[in-house]
């Protein structure tokens, strides 16, 4: 294997910037991480690459102090790609940023030496914080998977990781998350994961989608062992057709948040009540802000988005919002990502 040589350039950030890879095959989230790091004026972006073998090449190559890695790249992955740079060149430091939530990717990511992993849905508000502590030695794991432990595989992490969990304790009263799909199958199984979730812990949950990923979801949730005709008539499952649901509280192309507080307010509090006979929390699910977001309306998104941080904290309850990658293909820049992450950065510490 040809030599790769990666590490600080020098001990002193006064005398030059730290100089960083951004390995991603997404264009649009290699800007908004671009974007994001430029911002500091101690990092400076040396190169942009879209595939896991680039990446071994141009770490040679341009010789980075930090390599920004996505886990799902073309050719070679992201931790193969990141076990061989790491291997040559063990001073070269690893964050990896990525959609893919499996702990034993986490693992595995630790595990060849990487300092840090971050999910995209918290990278509005976490990219820069594990940024600087990875570059000064530190192990980062994101808020969303703080509460979990990993550290059976990794080792010497456990105490970084009972600092995170004491700031981020496991059960947070408001989870309001955020996921991007590449298609519908990563719908699917980022939706069946939430709401699998929510039955086992005893949580009623609302499903806001269409007609067809409706169907779809109770195909799969059935396949994987749950009793869905048995969930809906107890109350536990509540799917709603999300054009429908959408039109019930929009108003001049805009949510209206007095006609959302009512159907929120009523809807959740059904739940909650009908739920197996007793009050207990509610977790909700949807696609409403992508069908606004596919339409080009970024305001209207944006809107929908607040009302729901609003209920997330008023109501207790957990939610997952849904969007596609092709819902940001009609802009040009990424404001419309930059914004969408901004308010689940927000809505995320609430309570």
């Amino acid at each position: 294997m040809d030599d790769i040589s990666c590490g600080p350039r020098n001990a002193s950030r006064n005398l030059a910037p730290i100089r960083v890879l951004v390995v991603e095959d997404h264009q649009l989230w290699r800007q908004f991480f671009s974007t994001a790091l430029q911002k500091q004026p101690e990092l400076q972006v040396i190169g942009e690459v879209s595939d896991g073998l680039e990446a071994t090449g141009k770490a040679k190559e341009l010789n980075p102090d930090l390599i920004l890695f996505d886990v799902g790249l073309p050719t070679l992955n992201g931790i193969e790609a990141a076990r061989r740079i790491r291997e040559v060149s063990p001073a070269c430091k690893i964050l990896f940023v990525s959609e893919n939530r499996s702990l034993d990717i986490v693992e595995k990511a630790f595990g060849i030496g990487a300092g840090g992993y971050v999910l995209k849905a918290d990278a509005g508000s976490e990219l820069l914080p594990a940024v600087e502590a990875v570059l000064q030695g530190n192990r980062y794991v994101s808020a969303t998977l703080a509460g979990h432990d990993l550290v059976e595989a990794v080792e010497g992490q456990r105490g970084d990781l009972q600092r995170k969990q004491a700031a981020f304790p496991v059960e947070k009263r408001v989870r309001h998350e955020v996921e991007f799909y590449a298609d519908d199958a990563g719908f699917l199984d980022g939706f069946a994961r939430f709401i699998e979730a929510a039955l086992k812990r005893g949580d009623a949950v609302v499903v806001v989608a269409t007609e067809a990923h409706q169907n779809s979801l109770l195909r799969r949730l059935t396949t994987d062992g749950l009793n869905m005709p048995a969930e809906i008539e107890q109350g536990n499952y509540i799917p709603l057709e999300v054009n429908k649901t959408l039109a019930s509280f929009m108003l001049n192309n805009s949510p209206d948040p007095i006609l959302f507080r009512r159907a929120a307010g009523e809807l959740i509090r059904k739940a909650a009540r009908e739920a197996k006979g007793h009050p207990r929390r509610v977790a909700a699910c949807g696609e409403g802000v992508s069908r606004l977001l596919a339409a080009g309306n970024l305001d209207a998104t944006i809107a929908l988005e607040r009302l729901w941080n609003e209920a997330a904290e008023l109501y207790e309850i957990d939610i997952l919002c849904g969007y596609f990658r092709s819902d940001f293909a009609s802009n040009e820049d990424i404001s419309a990502l930059e914004r969408v992450c901004a308010e689940h950065s927000a809505g995320a510490g609430a309570g």
